[in-house]
């Protein structure tokens, strides 16, 4: 399973970004689906989730603002940020997994992230 992130930039607070995360043929339609995020120094929190049957997961801090959502056809997953704040900037990542996690974080494949960076 390989996990291609992008999209990450630098961007103002209240500015928006579409992170996309393209996987390996076959598995968006058979592998929950997961955004995470890691701090310096600190662990992955898990941001965004979405299982095989389209169910959704945030985390509190993030509903309302981000939108998880998935082209089983172009093998790509995204995540829409909204109204970015300075505590949004992290190193985010996508993750793939055959069991349904969630916002767990001991999913079994990650990419290598993208830098979000909001001033």
């Amino acid at each position: 399973v390989q996990l291609v992130e992008s999209g990450g930039g630098s961007v103002q607070a209240g500015g928006a970004l579409r992170l996309s995360c393209v996987a390996s043929e076959g598995i968006m339609d058979t592998y929950c689906m997961g955004w995470f995020r890691q701090y310096p120094g600190k662990g992955r929190e898990g941001v965004s989730a979405m299982d095989i049957d389209g169910q959704v997961s945030h985390v509190d801090t993030v509903k309302g603002r981000f939108t998880i959502s998935r082209d089983n056809v172009k093998n790509t997953l995204y995540l829409q940020m909204n109204d970015l704040k300075s505590e949004d900037t992290a190193m985010c990542c996508c993750a793939a997994d055959n069991v349904n996690l969630q916002l767990a974080r001991h999913y079994s494949y990650w990419g290598q992230g993208t830098q979000v960076t909001v001033s």
